[in-house]
This record gives C-alpha cells, sequence and structure tokens, in this order.
C-alpha cells in the first residue's frame, strides 16, 4: 500500500459572510467559515497545528500557525471526520484562505493535509 493511500485526509470548508459583525464603512469585513476534516486514509490521525494563509483582494497576505483548531487536537481513525467553525476579518469585501494541517499518523509518521483555497465574498461582489 502507497504511502499516500495510508495518509489522506480531506478537507472542505464553506464560507459565509457575517453582515452583523461586518462595518464596510470601516473595511472591516467578518467571514465564517465552516470546516469538515475526513481521514480518508487507511491509518488514524490527528491534527497537531494548522497554517493558514489569508489573502485580501488588495493582496495583503496574513499568515497565521497554531496548535490545534479551536482549542482542540482531533484525533482521526479512518473514516472519522470533524467539522468545526471559525471566522476571519478582512478589509477587503473578497479574500481567499488556504492552508494544511499538520499531523501525525498513529505509526508516527507526520505529514501536511492540503486545506484547498476557498475564497471569502461580501454577497453581490463576485459574478
Amino acid at each position: 500500500m502507497s504511502q499516500s493511500e495510508k495518509y489522506r485526509i480531506k478537507v472542505s470548508a464553506v464560507a459565509e459572510y457575517v453582515p452583523g459583525q461586518s462595518a464596510p464603512e470601516e473595511d472591516r469585513y467578518v467571514f465564517a467559515y465552516h470546516i469538515t476534516i475526513t481521514n480518508v486514509g487507511t491509518v488514524g490521525a490527528q491534527l497537531l497545528s494548522r497554517h493558514w494563509i489569508i489573502t485580501d483582494g488588495a493582496g495583503k497576505v496574513q499568515e497565521v500557525r497554531g496548535q490545534g483548531v479551536i482549542g482542540e487536537q482531533p484525533a482521526l481513525a479512518p473514516g472519522e471526520q470533524f467539522s468545526y467553525s471559525s471566522g476571519s476579518v478582512l478589509e477587503t469585501p473578497v479574500g481567499t484562505m488556504q492552508g494544511s494541517y499538520q499531523m501525525v499518523a498513529a505509526d508516527g509518521h507526520r505529514f501536511d493535509a492540503e486545506i484547498p483555497a476557498f475564497v471569502l465574498a461580501m454577497p453581490r461582489v463576485l459574478h
């Protein structure tokens, strides 16, 4: 069995604009995002840390690194999933997020799980 089959984590994201916390007149755009992490590999794995790259519509990049997600370091057996919600604040009405989770498998192998890029956009900004 190849390593790519053993150590596979699928990450999906859905983002939404939060108008009640945003202040466009002050260049403050708040977004919530909902992440689902699924272990589609054949070995259990635990999420240790995260690395986010957040880019706003003006090209300004923020990098965020930290332990776990929302204060947790979930362990996922093959087939299990973990979902959580968090948020991000941009100075523009549109941007993107992407990154990776640093994982350790039950057998001690360390690997990164890619977080595919997703769009943060205020409604009616993108066509």
